[in-house]
């Protein structure tokens, strides 16, 4: 019995090992609703690296209203947890984006020129409300775009009012909107119907990248253990559509 589950592990860890980077965490302590502490950030990062991550871009959530990070904090918590890391000897690159809520603080930020933290070059991970899209969303995609931004929508298998109208997925790509799928969905851990748009995502080749979403240590166990988030991403890879070892 240890042998056959020891083998399952090691499957766990090729599998997201060819990921190589993850773009989608909240690991900078106590700045958003992910990591309380750096403790926790450490050990959450610490799980990373043996899933076989080797970078980790971690994208603290910038929302006006509950979580007005800017990039000068983001920066100084990205600081303090990569000296953390050295001093510990643990083995990983670190760096922060931003997860960004496309609401009016940001969209007075876009006008006004204000500089924003992006995954690389000029990739930016925008996410929606899950209540309902933004009014203007086509504009402001379109806005980012004229200022030299690549936007890239965070879990868009999570906004379920897309499921409704599935036609919203094709008008964001013609927008030029990149995917960014959350592996957690493919194990079911939101729900059966992220789930199902996960798939069908993946099914009309519109993922891009793949992220942990990584918030705390239950998220972890479900990276570690689920069979089909594993089997999902191989297919993925397969592929050679997904950016994350790029980045």
């Amino acid at each position: 019995m240890f042998s056959i589950f020891k083998k399952k592990s090691n499957n766990a860890v090729r599998s997201l090992e060819g990921l190589s980077c993850d773009v989608h965490s909240h690991l900078i302590p106590g700045i958003d609703d992910g990591a309380p502490d750096m403790e926790t950030s450490l050990r959450l990062i610490s799980g990373l690296v043996a899933l076989g991550y080797k970078k980790i871009i971690t994208t603290p959530h910038i929302n006006g209203d509950v979580f007005p990070n800017t990039p000068a904090v983001i920066r100084a918590g990205a600081a303090a947890v990569t000296e953390q890391l050295r001093q510990r000897n643990i083995d990983v690159e670190f760096g922060a984006a931003a997860e960004h809520l496309m609401d009016d603080h940001f969209t007075r930020a876009l006008a006004a020129g204000e500089p924003f933290l992006t995954l690389k070059d000029n990739l930016i991970l925008v996410e929606l409300s899950f209540v309902v899209p933004a009014i203007n969303l086509k504009e402001i995609l379109f806005q980012l775009q004229l200022k030299g931004y690549q936007p890239v929508l965070a879990h868009p298998e999570r906004y379920l009012y897309f499921g409704a109208n599935k036609g919203w997925y094709d008008q964001l790509r013609d927008s030029g909107c990149l995917f960014q799928l959350n592996l957690l969905s493919f194990s079911g851990y939101y729900g059966r119907e992220p789930q199902q748009l996960a798939e069908y995502l993946v099914k009309k080749n519109y993922v891009e990248l793949l992220g942990t979403d990584l918030h705390h240590e239950k998220h972890l166990h479900m990276l570690e253990t689920s069979t089909r988030l594993h089997s999902t991403v191989n297919r993925l890879m397969d592929t050679g559509l997904i950016r994350n070892p790029t980045l």
